[in-house]
């Protein structure tokens, strides 16, 4: 799987956390429909791994499905094994080499110009800039684009449609979206305004920048 070219060809990330097993995997598959083609599935979520696995036995095994919240080595030979094509991490602890040595890809979490210079050397396909909204969101990633023009920057929280858009029109190569995007959906709340949010979602991303 070529990550890189996947989240610059689909523009967003979902980002699934939810409480509820059931209705986790609701969203997810409601996600899919809608043409929201590229899912994380946070392990912080309730039988996350349960979850993962459901959804890639009703997606098929082309779905562009993975793991995140991924912290340890552990973490990364369970989401491995569950079925995930990709994983994802808050930061560079032991799952971002774990991972690599799997063979899947990481998008992984950083912050700082130092953290962009480690991820790289460890592998990292795609670069997640966490948090991103706390830290100047759009106005963040273009500083963060002086010294690193080339790097794959997928800002991620409190990504909200405004700063989706802002953040791929300064340069983002996708955007990561978690609650503004699922709601409480993944706590059993309603699929239709899921929907409802998952096109509102895909147009900025389409937009965004042309």
């Amino acid at each position: 799987m070529d990550l890189q070219a996947a989240l610059a060809a689909r523009r967003l990330l979902a980002i699934v956390r939810g409480g509820d097993a059931d209705a986790a995997l609701r969203t997810v598959l409601a996600l899919a429909e809608e043409g929201v083609g590229l899912i994380e599935v946070s392990l912080s979520g309730a039988d996350a791994l349960t979850v993962i696995e459901r959804a890639r036995h009703a997606l098929g095994p082309d779905a562009l499905l993975g793991a995140g919240t991924v912290l340890t080595a552990d973490d990364a030979r369970a989401a491995h094994r569950a079925g995930a094509g990709f994983v994802v991490t808050p930061g560079l602890g032991d799952g971002v080499g774990a991972a690599r040595d799997l063979g899947l890809p990481v998008l992984a979490g950083v912050l700082t110009p130092t953290d962009v210079i480690a991820a790289r050397a460890l592998g990292a396909e795609a670069l997640k800039l966490f948090p991103a909204a706390p830290f100047g969101g759009a106005d963040y990633l273009r500083a963060l684009r002086g010294p690193f023009p080339d790097a794959p920057f997928v800002p991620v929280g409190g990504i909200d449609a405004a700063a989706a858009h802002a953040c791929l029109t300064a340069g983002a190569t996708a955007v990561g979206v978690g609650s503004p995007l699922v709601g409480d959906a993944a706590d059993g709340g309603s699929l239709a305004a899921l929907r409802d949010r998952a096109r509102a979602f895909r147009v900025v991303a389409e937009e965004a920048g042309r």
